[in-house]
């Protein structure tokens, strides 16, 4: 066990939207330390889906988010040898971790040619609620439900 828990860690606003939910975004995008490249993949992306949908690109991004994050999630649960899938609520860093992880890796797995488009398309995809992302979630909260038998084993 630890003798103390680790400071909370806080980033810095970005540089265009002032808002730190779009750094932490994009410091999940990153590769290899360039912060640069992925602040521009980002900014390019948003432009992208103003240009499509001509909406406001970043509220468009945050209800996106918003409809991939999942609320509940499955543990697994050991309880006298048997192993047991207990439902449980998703805290709310980890929600929108879950939520932009799962963004970031459906938009790498998508078939259009550079990131920022990829990054556009899987952003207008989840604002409708479609999209692989979102499929995930749903994923998630059908497995949740499906073992809600076992909720009684939380910790």
């Amino acid at each position: 066990m630890r003798k103390a828990k680790p400071k909370k860690r806080y980033v810095l606003p970005d540089p265009k939207y002032k808002d730190t939910l779009v750094t932490r975004f994009v410091n999940y995008m990153m590769v290899d330390g360039k912060k640069s490249t992925a602040y521009s993949i980002f900014y390019d992306a948003i432009s992208l889906v103003e240009e499509r949908t001509s909406e406001n690109g970043l509220e468009l991004w945050k209800k996106a988010l918003g409809n991939i994050m999942p609320s509940v999630e499955v543990k697994s649960r050991r309880v006298g040898g048997a192993t047991f899938q207990v439902p449980l609520e998703v805290r709310p860093g980890r929600k929108t971790s879950l939520g932009i992880k799962w963004m970031i890796r459906y938009a790498r797995a998508r078939g259009e040619k550079t990131m920022k488009e990829r990054l556009a398309g899987e952003i207008i995809a989840a604002s409708k609620g479609e999209g692989a992302a979102v499929k995930k979630k749903d994923d998630t909260h059908r497995m949740a439900d499906a073992n809600r038998a076992f909720s009684h084993f939380r910790i």
